[in-house]
């Protein structure tokens, strides 16, 4: 893959001049964007692959959903429905997508999930629905910008910043890196525990962020207990297990477990992976399965696997998080 990449340097200009040129036509009004009067969070990235998405939105849903109507609308990639969907009791995986199933698994009848390609017209359906949301989430729209959000969250890693990439099909980003300065908030994700105010500051130099921009940094944490359909076990206590991934970078959940010493073998699939007759006949001859919680949404419709398959939960810290929550509850309330 590497070799191909790297073959397929000379179309990086191509690439880059096609959405610069999309960009440009949207920064000056000639292609259309719709603005609402109403609160509109985007979270998306400048890169492919897992920078953290998912809790991010999570997280907001946490600090809002007390206060206000909250809504989260996604593409619901790889699922097997088409249009607007909204998750009730009756979806899973297949019908809204893994992650908003996640989404609405966790905070059930909290909040509204909603699944569009059309983010126009999921807003729109949103909001038009009786109790209509006063805040909607959107989830990996950075890129859709026939959307104007009214507050834009850009996340990249910290092993893997955007600022040292270049675009497809070489590099990962989905565009240029002045796409970044569309962003109020750019947040640093899945920062190492130990990470100090030097490094940190050698990261907002290389970012060089506007006036109007604030930096945060981020850090996954993991849960003490492993959870299933109906029981919990404390991750120390595990003996050996298999590990089940199907998302686009395993390696901080690898090294957090590598780390305490755990034994288990690690069974890696491509993100957002659907798991097939085969797959699953072959997990149903481990005695005990870990996963992520976003594989769990796909794995646990399988009665077979109700006994043995546990998922770790996650969850972001942010630092200076007063700050990063007062940041987007007065943007909340000002619209």
């Amino acid at each position: 893959m590497k070799i191909l990449r790297y073959i397929l340097l000379p179309v990086v200009p191509i690439y880059f001049l096609i959405t610069w040129l999309r960009n440009k036509l949207y920064d000056l009004g000639l292609k259309k964007s719709v603005s609402y009067n109403f609160p509109v969070i985007c979270v998306g990235n400048l890169s492919v692959g897992g920078t953290g998405k998912s809790p991010m939105i999570e997280y907001l849903i946490s600090i809002l959903k007390d206060e206000f109507k909250v809504a989260t609308l996604s593409r619901g990639y790889k699922r097997k429905t088409e249009g607007f969907q909204l998750a009730n009791k009756n979806s899973s995986a297949e019908t809204i997508g893994d992650e908003p199933f996640q989404f609405y698994t966790k905070f059930n009848n909290d909040i509204y999930v909603g699944v569009d390609v059309d983010r126009q017209n999921g807003i729109q359906t949103l909001r038009n629905l009786e109790d209509s949301p006063e805040v909607i989430l959107l989830d990996d729209a950075f890129q859709h910008r026939k959307v104007k959000a009214g507050f834009n969250i850009l996340l990249t890693t910290y092993h893997n910043p955007y600022f040292n990439d270049m675009v497809l099909p070489t590099g990962n980003l989905r565009e240029p890196k002045r796409g970044s300065k569309r962003a109020d908030i750019i947040v640093v994700t899945k920062c190492p525990n130990d990470l100090n105010q030097a490094k940190k500051n050698a990261v907002i130099n290389k970012i060089k962020a506007k006036g109007n921009q604030h930096v945060f940094f981020s850090s996954i944490m993991y849960s003490d207990v492993v959870i299933s359909a109906n029981s919990t076990k404390n991750i120390n206590d595990l003996k050996s297990f298999c590990l089940v991934t199907g998302i686009a970078n395993a390696t901080p959940l690898v090294n957090f477990l590598n780390a305490k010493n755990l034994q288990f073998e690690h069974q890696n699939f491509s993100d957002h992976y659907n798991f097939t007759e085969k797959d699953i006949l072959e997990l149903n001859k481990k005695e005990l399965i870990i996963t992520t919680e976003k594989d769990f949404m796909r794995l646990k419709q399988y009665e077979s696997l109700k006994e043995t398959l546990f998922y770790l939960p996650i969850k972001v810290k942010i630092d200076d998080e007063l700050k990063f929550n007062s940041l987007i509850k007065a943007f909340v309330k000002k619209h």
